[in-house]
């Protein structure tokens, strides 16, 4: 006979794969006719596209391009410095096994160097170094049995877990585009460097609607028409509505920005702006916590069970954590002196993560490079390192937790003081999703066999062994957790220790309770 049964829904988003890889674009770059020759190349910068990404059984291909600027000296003493614009093409197939077609992907691209050689004074050869986190999803709907029905002669042992269900995902596509002024006494000749980076990100959720707001900041330097260097600072605003149904405020989201393609076109001499528009993918996941009570296990003192046991595997306890961390440090650069601060980058490198009960260690440290310039129009560029350790504490279960990190520079502040010295002054944002992979044991296909072989009723004493528990004991015996706990005097059914002496009650059934039958025979 099949037992009735109540189920809960749960999507379960699982993790089936993560993959870190470096892969390499190269290509060569002819200087064009209009620029005078490459004496030598003084930086390299580039912004990776991902225009297109498939997902193939046990593959992933991904196409894009690296925008990338390159910054020369020429050997003519009139235009010392020039920069060129190029695109190299980057298309990679990754293989990951147990992936299909019908899993999402995240992925994540990196810049780690840019390197441009000098093969002679027409012709640069750039290779770009860049680094790619991939990590794979698949969904499951499931119905978990959390009760049953009429269930009197059944006995139910549940465990109350809170479990993140995926609710749904979407994706768009926006166009972030601005006109961004340079100074009025500038007349622009060319861009010799652009870097852009995603910030500000902000998450607001209302009924089937997912609000995702950022910024796109863009630093660029460029030449003008009286040789001199400068750069500008500008924040673009990325606005855009995900449709996905049934969410709500109480959900929470984990949101990717994925610049596709960038567009930078300098208007004309007299506007002193330069357009700039760029297509940014957003891709949102959407879980909402939920309070499940699954059954673990069942059984019938009158009756005998037969059921299918498995094992889910999902994700719970979600938090996100966003703090910020100041780091001052005085620099000191001999070769300050006599030169000027043209631009100065600052990369995070996040180097070692600890984690110890309920607290995350990071290590890392600050790539700081320095252009200076001289009276001469003379570059050179200098590198210093900074350490950092920051510090997350009130981790819910850290030893056992996944956890997600992004590392933003919010802000940067150096002031130069004499004989070399700067003061740095930098704001690092570090936003964590952390979460853990938890195992839920679930039945179903509940099927009542007949009753179970009659007793005579009797009492049975009984030594509690290394990981008995009373419902393994009754369920072993056919009898109940409450009358053993009656029997023999026990307040609280969760506390029992090996070499313990049970008495258990063991009855056949006439219709009788089993709580009935143990006072009969006991009381």
């Amino acid at each position: 006979m099949i037992v009735d049964t109540i189920k809960e829904n749960l999507c379960v988003n699982k993790k089936v794969a993560t993959k870190k890889e470096i892969i390499f674009v190269e290509g060569d770059v002819i200087v064009p006719d209009a620029k005078p020759d490459v004496l030598n190349v003084i930086c390299t910068s580039g912004v990776v596209c991902i225009y297109k990404k498939e997902m193939i059984d046990e593959k992933i291909k991904i196409e894009g391009k690296v925008d990338t600027y390159i910054m020369y000296m020429t050997d003519n003493s009139k235009e010392r410095i020039r920069g060129i614009n190029t695109e190299l093409d980057l298309s990679e197939t990754i293989n990951i096994p147990n992936i299909t077609n019908e899993m999402e992907s995240k992925i994540n691209t990196n810049v780690k160097e840019i390197e441009a050689r000098v093969i002679n004074e027409r012709k640069i050869t750039v290779k770009a170094t860049i680094e790619v986190t991939i990590e794979v999803f698949a969904k499951e709907a499931l119905s978990i049995v959390n009760s049953l029905e009429n269930t009197e002669e059944i006995k139910m042992l549940q465990e109350e877990l809170a479990v993140n269900s995926l609710v749904g995902s979407g994706e768009t596509k926006i166009y972030a585009k601005d006109n961004i002024a340079i100074d009025n006494i500038d007349n622009l000749v060319e861009i010799l460097k652009l870097d852009v980076q995603i910030c500000n990100k902000d998450i607001k959720i209302s009924y089937n609607k997912v609000l995702t707001k950022a910024e796109a900041e863009v630093r660029m330097m460029y030449l003008t028409e009286d040789n001199r260097i400068n750069k500008v600072i500008s924040r673009i605003p990325i606005i855009g509505f995900i449709d996905i149904p049934d969410v709500n405020e109480g959900n929470s989201c984990d949101t990717e920005y994925e610049i596709r393609n960038i567009l930078v076109k300098p208007n004309s001499v007299e506007e002193h702006s330069v357009y700039i528009e760029m297509e940014i993918g957003v891709h949102t996941v959407v879980y909402e916590e939920k309070i499940m009570n699954i059954i673990q296990d069942i059984y019938s003192p009158s009756q005998n069970i037969e059921f299918n046991k498995r094992t889910i595997r999902t994700i719970a306890g979600r938090q996100e954590i966003t703090n910020t961390k100041e780091i001052k440090e005085r620099i000191m650069i001999e070769d300050l002196k006599d030169r000027e601060i043209v631009d100065v980058d600052v990369v995070p490198n996040l180097l070692k993560q600890n984690i110890e009960q309920n607290t995350i260690t990071y290590n890392g440290e600050l790539e700081i490079s320095f252009m200076l310039m001289g009276e001469d129009m003379q570059v050179i560029m200098k590198r210093e390192i900074i350490p950092f350790e920051y510090v997350i504490d009130n981790i819910n279960d850290g030893e056992n937790a996944n956890i997600h990190t992004n590392i933003e520079i919010s802000n940067q502040d150096f002031i130069v003081q004499g004989n070399g010295e700067i003061i740095a002054d930098i704001q690092m944002l570090f936003h964590s999703i952390i979460d853990k992979n938890v195992n839920i044991n679930t039945i179903d296909e509940i099927q009542a066999n007949g009753e179970r072989e009659e007793q005579d009723y009797s009492i049975i004493m009984y030594i509690v062994k290394k990981d008995d528990t009373l419902w393994n004991i009754a369920k072993r015996f056919g009898s109940t957790i409450d009358d053993i706990a009656r029997v023999n005097g026990i307040e609280n059914p969760d506390s029992i220790y090996p070499g313990q002496k049970l008495f258990i009650p063991r009855y056949k059934r006439s219709g009788v309770s089993s709580s009935q039958a143990s006072m009969i025979n006991y009381a």
